[in-house]
């Protein structure tokens, strides 16, 4: 198992944690991936100044109705941000799928490891700023 994980790198884990002896907690294999897709999908483009293209579109629906339209835009911006910035993996499918409420979607992606050939998948919550009622 430990071959399999060097084939796809070591990281930091995502959020950032510290070990108990006060180092960096490092992942590797599929969690390392986990971690990286995590990233990309939690980071805004613009947001990181050094890289400022770096991130998913997604969050530009932030603020749209949760509707088919704005599910198939924030499929696509995940589609677009993991093929650009994740090339271990292959996407298999994404889908964006409408919680109770309407505060909430939730991406499922499901891919596969290129090294190792490991199918896995990923399901990252997006929460939406729902819109208000207008006043009577």
């Amino acid at each position: 198992m430990a071959e399999r994980a060097d084939l796809i790198g070591r990281g930091w884990a995502f959020p950032g944690q510290l070990t108990p002896g006060g180092g960096v907690r490092l992942v590797s294999g599929g969690e390392e991936i986990d971690a990286a897709l995590r990233l990309i999908l939690s980071t805004a483009p613009g947001e990181r100044v050094m890289r400022p293209d770096f991130g998913c579109a997604m969050w530009e629906n932030l603020f749209a109705p949760v509707n088919f339209d704005t599910l198939g835009r924030i499929e696509q911006s995940v589609r677009e941000a993991v093929a650009r910035w994740e090339p271990r993996i292959e996407p298999l499918t994404v889908t964006a799928t409408a919680d109770g409420d309407g505060a909430r979607v939730s991406i499922d992606i499901a891919y596969r490891i290129r090294a190792t050939n490991d199918h896995r998948n990923l399901v990252f919550p997006f929460y939406v700023i729902p819109q208000e009622e207008a006043a009577p």
